[in-house]
């Protein structure tokens, strides 16, 4: 499984169906979006897996991480958070920080993510902001 570079352009359509399907494509733009790096996984050219990260001093943050529904539980999205693990401990990222949904927190500890403060909702969606030294 191939990880590579990815624009914002190709990334939009998969962040809009899998996070926020019933909003407008531009609901899962972020101002950021320009500034930031974007990565995915294709299968036979379609692109089934995304995620983006954008940097602040040594920290990253990620946002916008969605795998198709079909492709969901077939490692893909993993491969692409080892990835960025990997990637952003190489480029000199010492804290590695996002906004993770209330049903994605078990698959984020599996990567040595830990949970910070109390629950909290953007747009009715259970979050808990999540870190991970590197």
């Amino acid at each position: 499984m191939k990880v590579e570079v990815l624009t914002v352009e190709e990334v939009l359509p998969l962040r809009h169906t899998v996070l926020w399907p019933n909003e407008p494509m531009a609901f899962s733009r972020v101002p950021e979006d320009d500034a930031g790096a974007h990565v995915g996984v294709r299968q036979h050219g379609e692109v089934i897996c995304v995620a983006s990260v954008f940097w602040d001093g040594d920290n990253a943050r990620l946002r916008k991480f969605a795998t198709s529904a079909e492709c969901q539980g077939q490692g893909v999205g993993s491969a692409v958070l080892e990835f960025l693990i990997e990637h952003l401990r190489a480029r000199g990222v010492r804290v590695f920080w996002f906004d993770a949904r209330a049903s994605a927190l078990d698959f984020y500890q599996r990567f040595g993510f830990a949970v910070e403060g109390e629950r909290f909702y953007k747009h009715g969606v259970a979050y808990y902001r999540m870190s991970r030294v590197l």
